[in-house]
């Protein structure tokens, strides 16, 4: 089934959320405002004042009451997670240029961890199995490996489409909008 974009209410991508966590955001009188298709309605009971049953829809993008304080107490610069990395950098190894699955694939550090890189996204790059044993633990000019693409950090939309593989059109037409023209999203 669908995710649900959740957003602040000034329209910052804050998560994903199962359709069962917007609903409840709904049933509470969180949601703010929406936007998109409705992909889902559950219903309830039936009233006895009225006869009707109880129902609550979701559309596939809303804006959450108080979610920007949940947008402020993030890290400016997003969760570093392999999947993320390896879609980031669209599967293909930063050092023979070679297109793998994930399986075959692993996170490189450009300056090693030993020589003071840090585990952050402008350090890491997606590496086939068999480049990054060759490298070891040298910088790609020690080892005369240079990098045919450079790291990024990707922005809060970017990132939320590298988290999810099943975005539906009004919702990654809603992320692209602030995507940059750097991204690998539009190689």
């Amino acid at each position: 089934m669908a995710m649900i974009l959740a957003l602040d209410m000034a329209g910052l991508p804050n998560r994903w959320l199962m359709v069962e966590e917007a609903i409840t955001y709904h049933a509470r009188r969180m949601v703010a405002w929406s936007l998109g298709e409705v992909v889902a309605t559950y219903h309830g009971g039936i009233s006895r004042l009225t006869g009707e049953r109880s129902s609550l829809s979701t559309a596939s993008i809303i804006a959450i009451k108080g979610a920007a304080e949940l947008v402020r107490g993030t890290h400016l610069e997003p969760q570093l997670t392999n999947a993320a990395l390896f879609r980031r950098d669209r599967h293909v190894c930063a050092y023979c240029g070679g297109a793998y699955r994930e399986r075959e694939l692993s996170r490189d550090h450009v300056v090693p961890v030993h020589r003071g890189g840090k585990n952050r996204w402008m350090n890491v790059v997606t590496a086939c199995r068999v480049c990054n044993i060759s490298k070891g633990g040298r910088t790609p000019e020690d080892a005369r490996m240079p990098l045919l693409y450079a790291p990024y950090v990707p922005n809060r939309y970017e990132h939320l489409i590298l988290q999810n593989r099943r975005i539906l059109e009004d919702q990654m037409e809603y992320l692209l909008a602030k995507v940059p023209r750097y991204s690998r999203l539009f190689v």
